[in-house]
């Protein structure tokens, strides 16, 4: 879906392209809330696999990184702090739940705001025809 969305601020119109840099910060942005939801998903999966460490990256270190022109890929790391049960999986089913909640309200908001890009840049297109 990022992706796609991504995708439109590309697109050409009448051999101009129509994106602007804050579309362009909307889709990194969404691609990391995408990577995020990968890692929660990945993780849930694996709440029954023995000796699994719940995954996680930095949303905003990695975001930051991105806006500086560097790969939209977070750092992948190993979360501490949580309790391991007897067979050395740490995944929480109510952190996860929690974290997957959050990343989706995360998506959303993103793709409001390229929603509203893209209304602002289409009424300008079509202001010309009325």
């Amino acid at each position: 879906m990022s992706a796609f969305l991504f995708g439109m601020a590309s697109a050409f119109v009448w051999g101009m392209e129509i994106g602007s840099k804050l579309s362009e910060m909307l889709g990194r942005y969404l691609d990391l809330t995408s990577d995020q939801m990968k890692l929660t998903a990945g993780n849930l999966a694996n709440v029954d696999t023995p000796g699994y460490k719940t995954q996680g990256m930095d949303f905003a270190t990695a975001f930051r990184h991105a806006m500086q022109g560097a790969s939209t890929a977070g750092d992948v790391t190993d979360v501490d702090g949580l309790v391991a049960r007897p067979d050395g999986n740490n995944v929480s089913m109510d952190r996860e739940g929690l974290n997957l909640a959050k990343e989706q309200l995360q998506f959303r908001v993103g793709v409001e705001f390229l929603k509203h890009e893209f209304s602002g840049i289409m009424s300008a297109i079509h202001a010309d025809g009325k």
